[in-house]
């Protein structure tokens, strides 16, 4: 159930003594970034202000993430289990999200989806807009134009077909691989994101 200020006293707070736990997860790469707990306040707190709100247990009090360290949670949407008493908080952060200054509060990558690592590629490239063209490759290619940027992109398109044609499968990954970068890097230079077409993919899904 999507959570919205209307429904929030329709979840199962009795069950845990009217606190629920709330795992976050990035937005965009799908990570799981910690997990807290929200009462009722908190989470219509965290609704009303689009900031992720909890309940601090040790404090006693409500604590917004990030409220100290200034790296919050801004919120996109809160969901509720089958039972509605486990929440999801959807949301995209602004800094590492755990109190060590990791990304997370699980420092073992393995447990992270391995599609996550081209969200983290795709925040590195957009980073590199504007820097020096000697400092890396990707600034260079900024730096060349999108004209450039586009032709690398037809490049290595007909480069992974020919390696699929032949059956060339190790050739396949890597031109797969530079297929994607390079892509990544031409939507970046266009103000867009992968996002972008995920969106387009989904409405086409709905058809």
């Amino acid at each position: 159930m999507k959570i919205n200020t209307d429904n929030v006293a329709q979840l199962a707070w009795e069950k845990m003594d009217g606190l629920l736990p709330c795992i976050v997860q990035d937005a965009i790469s799908g990570k799981v970034l910690m997990q807290g707990f929200m009462n009722k306040e908190a989470m219509n707190h965290t609704l009303n202000t689009k900031q992720v709100t909890f309940f601090s247990r040790s404090k006693q009090r409500l604590w917004t993430k990030g409220e100290v360290s200034k790296n919050t949670l801004d919120l996109v949407e809160l969901s509720a289990d089958c039972d509605d008493d486990s929440i999801i908080a959807l949301a995209n952060p602004n800094g590492p999200t755990c109190h060590t200054g990791t990304e997370t509060c699980w420092h073992d990558n393995t447990a992270q989806p391995e599609i996550s690592f081209i969200t983290d590629l795709e925040r590195l490239i957009a980073s590199r807009k504007g820097a020096d063209p000697k400092s890396s490759y990707t600034a260079s290619l900024y730096a060349s134009g999108i004209k450039r940027m586009a032709q690398k992109v037809g490049e290595e398109g007909v480069e992974t077909a020919l390696a699929a044609t032949v059956q060339d499968l190790e050739e396949l990954k890597n031109e797969s691989a530079d297929l994607i970068y390079h892509l990544l890097v031409l939507l970046q230079a266009s103000d867009l994101s992968l996002s972008d077409v995920i969106g387009v993919l989904k409405e086409r899904h709905k058809k």
